[in-house]
């Protein structure tokens, strides 16, 4: 460890945590919705349920202590405090992977997956399938610092995750993402190709050939997704890309209204069967919505959007791709779409299971996912 890369534990006071009970005490509610499902909203009696749980039960000390047992570091890279996961694997041939969450997640989507990357042989699996894990919060998110200047797009925290495994002693690396992960990963592999090996991703964009008229099933499964995500999901997206300042003060004035404004991609994104606390459970699903809150990160996460979510982007990826399209991810692009946006791609998986928080959902096929495309890059299977 360098003197630039320090260990990290969350300083949470007492007083942080009394505020946030007597917030979410003093909660005054909007009128209960006229419908009877989530075509409005989060529903008024499932959210107070999940409320009551944040008030009364949920603790945050104990929550903290889990996350604690995992290596945690902080380091400033052009001028923004960077915080991490770095957990070692035990096997000397284990490749650095470095993982990206996006919002409305953070560092805690990956921890059920560290132990099984990191040390496969204790989780059932092959030793040669082993990774030292780096797992970053973006910047304005949770732990990290919060820019204070404009310019922080995914292409500039490209450039910061780079310079972070150079920080950390590795010259050869491998990279995933999904959400804005996916977005810093692509950058990353044109503009790190020196020392990227691969990047895996679990969500891209893809579209139709221009002019295109008829369309095959998978294609019309892609244009219902994409319409529907556009009719009804995008909304959030707009305002963050627009106006995140003004969206931030009420997010962070009020924990029920970040709760809600999370709870609701997770219900939407996730492959859930509706009920995102039974899938996810409650803990988990505060754990990530708690970070949030106590680091205030409503309106410096949202400016994400606004940074990079209108930049036209030409480069073209230079690294081997994996690509894995879960079932209920938001946008759903068929091999030939995905082909065509992403030249180098020498890998593809459809699981049967899995949503937009694809590592957080399912750990295990997401593990597999990973191992699976990395390992054709370790046995040089790759063009």
């Amino acid at each position: 460890m360098t003197a630039d890369v320090v260990p990290f534990r969350a300083e949470v006071s007492d007083q942080a945590l009394d505020d946030l009970r007597d917030r979410l005490r003093r909660t005054r509610w909007p009128d209960r919705e006229v419908v009877g499902d989530w075509s409005q909203g989060v529903p008024l009696d499932y959210l107070h349920a999940l409320i009551q749980h944040w008030t009364d039960s949920y603790d945050w000390r104990e929550r903290q202590a889990a996350l604690d047992e995992l290596p945690q570091f902080r380091t400033t890279i052009d001028g923004v405090g960077i915080h991490f996961l770095h957990v070692r694997s035990p096997e000397p041939g284990a490749l650095p992977l470095l993982l990206t969450h996006g919002w409305p997640g953070s560092f805690v989507e990956f921890t059920e997956v560290i132990g099984p990357l990191t040390d496969p042989a204790a989780h059932g699996g092959d030793p040669a399938d082993a990774f030292h894990v780096v797992v970053p919060s973006l910047p304005g998110y949770g732990w990290s610092g919060h820019p204070i200047e404009p310019g922080w797009g995914i292409e500039r925290i490209a450039d910061v995750w780079a310079e972070l495994m150079r920080r950390l002693g590795y010259d050869r690396y491998g990279a995933q993402g999904g959400d804005w992960g996916a977005a810093v990963t692509t950058c990353l592999g044109a503009q790190d190709v020196d020392h990227l090996v691969g990047v895996h991703l679990n969500l891209i964009r893809g579209f139709p050939e221009r002019g295109q008229t008829e369309f095959t099933e998978a294609e019309q499964v892609a244009i219902a997704t994409g319409l529907h995500y556009q009719e009804w999901e995008a909304g959030y997206s707009l305002q963050q890309t627009t106006r995140p300042q003004t969206v931030g003060y009420g997010l962070a004035d009020s924990p029920v209204g970040q709760c809600a404004w999370i709870l609701e991609k997770f219900w939407a994104w996730s492959d859930c069967d509706g009920d995102p606390v039974a899938a996810f459970g409650a803990d988990r699903l505060l754990d990530n919505i708690t970070i949030y809150w106590l680091s205030n990160s409503a309106a410096s996460s949202a400016r994400l959007y606004w940074e990079s979510f209108r930049a036209k982007r030409s480069s073209q990826i230079g690294v081997p791709v994996g690509l894995t399209m879960f079932p209920k991810e938001i946008l759903q692009v068929p091999r030939h779409w995905a082909e065509r946006a992403y030249p180098t791609l020498q890998y593809w998986s459809q699981p049967d299971r899995g949503g937009h928080f694809a590592a957080f959902e399912q750990p295990a096929i997401f593990t597999d996912e990973v191992r699976g495309f990395f390992r054709l890059v370790r046995e040089g299977r790759v063009a």
